[in-house]
């Protein structure tokens, strides 16, 4: 890599972030940016002063000079587009999910793997210094053995998955989508795998609006060493944008809530603690100053390999069980 870090990002939507923030971390360059949208392309580029742009992703994936790329396009060209970079020899952020299907996620981590580029995720909410204080109090002791932790990925979107890009698609998960950011953090927070799955799905918050998909699913985990889990990922509340989670340890449990948390270490009033850390705090691009601070130090980033396949993995068990109605081992690839 050269001493100033070369970026190109592909999918000006949710990539206008990692444009952003690429172009505030000292000694990186943003290069060129991508979009199909010929007015979001203009727009972008002179907002942010990037002097190449295209239409044509692959006139990033195989620049020869970009080191690093931001893949922020729709769902399913996602494994096309990071394949692609890894065989042009770039390091790559993907969003979630990074692939559809066990075929995709194959092939693209054959590419990551003989490239010897690292690859990371925009799995933000290890962001978020409420879930880092309290991943060091778990680590720590402070929760003794964990038995059960369980989140759910609130967001009433409703109109993403039957209007645009998203209903276009042959097909679209509410857990690739939303419930991806939980199963992520229950495995960094529990330090454990999650052995088998179980999943249950309906449609009714979507049916008047014509849905073709399960947009509420309920998953149930097993973790390795015992504890149980469970993750909730609805596009249908009525609600503002949540990160439920909760926590329950032999010696304290955690609540997440707006605008603060609880902490509870007994069953009486005087047990119940409030914890002020900020929530909800991270943007959509803060990852990328540490995932640039990895690649010039050459080690894994926050979110690296191990941690994008293992994720994923869970969440295609997760609607192989959902399809299936039966409870699924996970397959891990790495």
């Amino acid at each position: 890599m050269s001493k100033t870090v070369r970026a190109g990002v592909i999918g000006l939507g949710v990539g206008e972030a990692h444009v952003k923030s690429y172009k505030a971390v000292p000694g990186v360059e943003v290069v060129a940016v991508c979009d199909i949208d010929p007015a979001r392309l203009e727009l972008i580029s002179r907002r942010y002063g990037v002097a190449r742009g295209t239409q044509n992703w692959r006139d990033i994936t195989e620049a020869s000079d970009i080191d690093v790329v931001s893949i922020c396009s729709f769902d399913d060209v996602h494994a096309e587009q990071s394949i692609s970079a890894f065989e042009h020899g770039k390091h790559a952020m993907v969003e979630k999910p990074i692939c559809l299907t066990r075929k995709e996620e194959e092939a693209l981590l054959r590419a990551q793997q003989a490239s010897g580029r690292r690859i990371s995720s925009n799995l933000i909410l290890r962001g978020e210094p409420r879930f880092k204080e309290l991943r060091e109090s778990i680590r720590a002791g402070d929760f003794g053995d964990i038995f059960h932790i369980e989140g759910d990925y609130v967001h009433d979107i409703l109109w993403k998955i039957v209007t645009g890009w998203r209903a276009k698609m042959h097909f679209y998960s509410v857990v690739y989508g939303g419930g991806i950011h939980l199963i992520d953090l229950m495995r960094w927070l529990m330090d454990d795998e999650i052995a088998e799955v179980a999943a249950f799905g309906n449609r009714i918050s979507g049916a008047v609006q014509g849905g073709r998909i399960d947009d509420c699913v309920v998953s149930v985990l097993h973790f390795n060493r015992g504890a149980t889990g469970k993750v909730l990922s609805t596009y249908g509340p009525r609600r503002t944008k949540f990160h439920a989670l909760n926590v329950y340890g032999t010696k304290r449990t955690f609540i997440n809530d707006r605008p603060n948390a609880k902490l509870f270490d007994g069953d009486e009033d005087k047990n119940e603690h409030v914890i002020e850390t900020p929530y909800p705090s991270a943007e959509k691009g803060d990852l990328i100053p540490e995932f640039i601070q990895a690649l010039r130090e050459d080690r894994e980033p926050l979110v690296g390999a191990r941690d994008v396949f293992r994720t994923m993995d869970v969440c295609l068990a997760c609607n192989k069980a959902l399809e299936s109605r039966q409870v699924v081992k996970v397959d891990y690839l790495l």
